[in-house]
């Protein structure tokens, strides 16, 4: 191994390659549910050098862990305990290469943080619409790499449907330069496609070019009070009926959910705690590319039509940029309080959107009757049909306890209802370490062994990221 660092140190900078030092930064998961060991943190500054690194490590034999922000939530970019795996930081690679503003995209390099590509696009008068909670320091490489949502879903789409080309380096050290700005290009299979959500096992991802929007001419928030999560699923079909594409975000909050936040950060005023008689909450925003007023007026007939419904029992609409940002900000402290309230275990699942209602009140009541005490803390995107349906533990017990007795447990309860809903386990954040087993269980084996053939044939030696997605 020490003469691979020295190859390294030698393409990279000896102050990009670390090996000694609290490396907890790199080897650590953002959850703090897995500690690795790397051999060495390896920092290249181009695509080139990116490279030259994949090739001396396959010339080792040593297998390469890709890392962005390190902000993902289910161990997929976490070295292993052995000591021998390198773990690659595109962090460096920062650069914003191009905007091309009459084909409405934005090239940069992966290592560029997302919420300074939004500024990019922003600078130059247009929108780059991914938004999630971990923004100020996850990286577009990442985002793309696990195929992230986030709050604009509903309108926007995934991370891969604001792809339009990518540069990739090989698991042997070749490039593929595919940063082609083109939204129709029928030549071939979609390499594109085939890296992103691939969670760094296919290949690294050096840079992307991706699509950018008009911003809008006014964007409205509104949060309302809702009798139930059948009364939510109405009330965004009234939301698509009135609003169509203006509607960019629809959240919807289980009523425990916020009453975290305003247990823990008393300073967020949480609209209607004060009622019992609401269980769920729901967060949407219009952004409207005519006027303030044609926005407002549009939204004063989706609540008008919802109140009538009964699927609005009360509702709120920001009246200035800052009161929008407040309700959007207490949505986003969700997970934080629930880390403030203790350990708990986490689900990022999606479910046909018609069939929501009934997979919570079956699974709510399951885990009742299975785990009495659990609490429930029921949030997300009701807008693409994904829910963080997390399990907080009991009362006064012990959370590490409960965890180390009955995830297990809540997991396959969670799933198995998950499957008989026609869901997925993972919506969002991808199969990392963490639910390789679940891939596993709950895809068929002809999809599984397509899978494998893929990663056999474009990674033979098995290095890029093993033991992620698939087993090793």
């Amino acid at each position: 191994m020490t003469n691979l660092l020295d190859t390294l140190r030698a393409t990279v900078g000896p102050a990009h390659v670390l090996a000694e030092g609290d490396l907890t930064a790199w080897e650590q998961d953002w959850r703090r549910r897995a500690r690795g060991k790397a051999l060495a943190v390896v920092r290249p500054g181009s695509t080139a050098e990116v490279a030259a690194v994949v090739r001396a490590c396959a010339q080792a034999g040593t297998s390469i862990v890709p890392q962005g922000g390190n902000t993902g939530l289910s161990v997929g970019s976490t070295p292993d305990a052995s000591g021998t795996q390198v773990v690659l930081s595109l962090a460096r690679l920062n650069a914003v290469r191009a905007i091309d503003k009459d084909n409405l995209t934005l090239t940069v390099e992966a290592g560029c943080i997302l919420q300074n590509v939004q500024a990019a696009a922003a600078q130059a008068g247009l929108l780059f619409p991914l938004s999630l909670a971990a923004e100020g320091s996850c990286t577009i490489g990442g985002n793309l790499g696990t195929n992230a949502g986030g709050t604009q879903v509903v309108r926007y789409g995934n991370a891969r449907e604001l792809c339009l080309g990518l540069e990739v380096v090989t698991p042997q050290g070749e490039v593929w330069h595919g940063l082609k700005g083109l939204r129709k290009d029928n030549t071939g299979y979609d390499l594109r496609d085939l890296f992103i959500g691939s969670e760094g096992t296919l290949g690294v991802i050096t840079a992307a070019t991706l699509k950018l929007f008009p911003q809008p001419a006014a964007s409205l928030t509104a949060w309302a009070a809702v009798p139930s999560m059948e009364a939510a699923v109405r009330l965004l079909g009234l939301a698509h009926q009135h609003l169509g594409a203006g509607l960019t975000g629809f959240e919807v909050m289980g009523r425990f959910a916020l009453s975290l936040v305003a247990k823990h950060m008393p300073q967020l005023r949480v609209p209607f705690m004060e009622r019992e008689d609401v269980p769920y909450c729901v967060l949407l925003e219009n952004a409207d590319s005519e006027s303030e007023a044609h926005a407002r007026a549009r939204f004063e007939a989706l609540l008008e039509t919802a109140f009538e419904d009964g699927c609005v029992q009360d509702a709120v609409v920001a009246e200035s940029l800052a009161q929008a940002h407040g309700l959007w900000h207490i949505r986003e402290s969700i997970p934080l309080a629930q880390a403030e309230e203790g350990l708990n275990i986490k689900h990022d699942i999606s479910v046909p959107i018609s069939r929501i209602p009934a997979f919570c009140e079956y699974t709510d009541a399951l885990l009742a009757r299975e785990i009495p005490g659990v609490r429930l803390v029921n949030f997300g995107h009701l807008g693409d049909g994904n829910l963080h349906y997390n399990v907080q533990t009991p009362e006064g017990s012990d959370a590490r306890a409960f965890l180390r007795d009955q995830e297990t447990h809540v997991n396959h309860l969670v799933y198995e209802a998950v499957a008989r809903f026609g869901g997925a386990f993972s919506a969002e954040h991808g199969v990392g370490g963490l639910k390789v087993a679940e891939l596993e269980k709950y895809q068929p084996p002809v999809a599984l062994g397509m899978m494998r053939a893929i990663k056999q044939a474009l990674d033979p030696q098995g290095i890029m990221n093993p033991g992620r997605v698939l087993r090793r």
